[in-house]
């Protein structure tokens, strides 16, 4: 039985992705994915890619990867955020930015599509900025049953059933899908959530049980903190962290 596990924005936290990896290994997973921005933010970029390559775990391009590749694309981020990315970009060897610069910008896999921002392959838009219009044309133009987003590092399941559009949150446990319905699901964030709780977070998804699991997985957040000011990284990425 396929397992997928999906993992994003890691954001250059070493030690959150390790303690995913680590969560994973514990489980019969057969398959993961990256949906992107898994630098910027965080004090260990180089890692995380490489870990990434070492794995072969395939990603998706995150508007954080797409400024590296395109660094006119750093006139989106504000001010810190653009000069924690040059900063981050230093960080980074030749390889892992030859590296970033083959992630597609979006994967379709066994019918099921991965894109870091909002279908069908943007890593810029977020997920909450969809009107309900937008989201129905959205299913009605592809053809996917399931669609696996990050970018608001906030988890949160998009639903479409008979083309009722519902969206709820999505907290910690498992959800069962409706085989009937369509869905996309924000797997929230491994190296830096938003959702006022701080555990790196990732998501298992079961096709022949229709669910996905949320899973809170905790980690040293104080050695991440550390690591992000000695690296001269601004203070709020580490604050944030808290």
């Amino acid at each position: 039985m396929k397992t997928f596990a999906i993992i994003s924005d890691i954001h250059g936290n070493l030690d959150a992705f390790e303690a995913v990896l680590r969560d994973i290994e514990a489980l019969s997973i057969t398959e993961i994915f990256s949906l992107g921005d898994n630098i910027g933010y965080g004090p260990e970029p180089e890692a995380v890619i490489q870990r990434l390559a070492t794995l072969k775990i395939p990603s998706v391009l995150g508007n954080h990867e797409l400024a590296v590749t395109d660094p006119s694309e750093l006139d989106w981020f504000n001010p810190v955020a653009r000069e924690s990315l040059r900063k981050t970009v230093a960080m980074l060897s030749e390889d892992s930015i030859d590296i970033i610069q083959h992630f597609p910008y979006c994967r379709v896999h066994d019918a099921y599509r991965f894109v870091h921002g909002f279908p069908p392959d943007s890593p810029v838009v977020y997920q909450f900025q969809a009107s309900t219009e937008e989201l129905e044309q959205t299913f009605a133009t592809l053809d996917e049953r399931l669609f696996f987003t990050g970018h608001t590092h906030y988890p949160e399941i998009i639903e479409s059933i008979d083309g009722k559009i519902g969206r709820y949150e999505f907290p910690e446990g498992i959800r069962h899908l409706n085989p009937d319905g369509r869905y996309i699901i924000n797997v929230g964030s491994v190296g830096q959530p938003r959702d006022g709780n701080n555990n790196a977070k990732y998501v298992v998804f079961e096709p022949e049980t229709h669910t996905v699991e949320l899973r809170y997985i905790p980690y040293d957040v104080e050695a991440v903190v550390a690591k992000i000011l000695a690296a001269g990284l601004p203070e709020s990425h580490a604050t944030r962290l808290r």
